[in-house]
């Protein structure tokens, strides 16, 4: 399996911005920026990282501080990340982003205010700071790929029905899949798991060419 290292990237405000990464060993494809749950840069998302890497993509996630989080800071850290992987010699058209947990819902965030190649979300935790999923949907700039569960809650499906309308209302590309009975992080359901790690693949493979 590639493995993962960490940095301190220097940033724009004399500050350091830390990024854990993980390069493929092939030819490069692109590459992808992770948006990391609110339990920050564990061991699944170094695996998640590794994963990718052995896909051809150059991956990394900041580390970001979870606590009040807002938009901007968030924009700002992936901004900063971006332009990492640019100095890296990844192509502007081959860039993307993806998250799970909380960092699905910051991956659609990110993918509402930043033209990307692709982006994915798996999951999504809300958090006071950042915007309500159904309010942004609609005004995608990246084309999305969100793939929910519900944990067998009937409400939940309905959330990602609405969270599929206003999707579709967006002017680029976007799926929105859901998982009956799966939870939040997939982890139960390891059917719905492996489906999701396939369909991640396709997407990027889809729009990062």
């Amino acid at each position: 399996m590639t493995s993962t290292s960490t940095v301190d990237y220097q940033r724009t405000d004399g500050g350091t911005l830390r990024l854990t990464f993980s390069e493929p060993e092939g030819a490069l494809r692109g590459g992808l920026v992770v948006l990391h749950e609110a339990d920050g840069v564990t061991d699944g998302v170094k695996l998640l990282l590794a994963s990718l890497a052995t896909e051809g993509w150059l991956t990394v996630t900041p580390h970001l501080e979870n606590e009040e989080l807002t938009q901007q800071d968030l924009l700002d850290a992936t901004d900063l990340t971006l332009a990492w992987l640019v100095e890296r010699g990844v192509q502007a058209d081959l860039l993307g982003v993806m998250g799970f947990d909380l960092g699905g819902t910051a991956a659609l965030v990110v993918a509402s205010h930043r033209r990307l190649g692709a982006a994915v979300s798996v999951g999504g935790q809300q958090t006071a700071e950042l915007p309500a999923l159904v309010e942004i949907a609609g005004r995608l700039t990246s084309p999305w790929l969100g793939m929910y569960g519900d944990a067998g809650d009937e409400a939940g499906g309905a959330e990602v029905a609405r969270l599929r309308d206003a999707a579709a209302s967006a002017k680029v590309a976007t799926n929105v899949v859901h998982y009956p009975g799966a939870n939040h992080r997939f982890d139960a359901d390891p059917g719905a798991a492996a489906e999701a790690w396939q369909r991640t693949l396709s997407w990027f493979d889809a729009h990062l060419r």
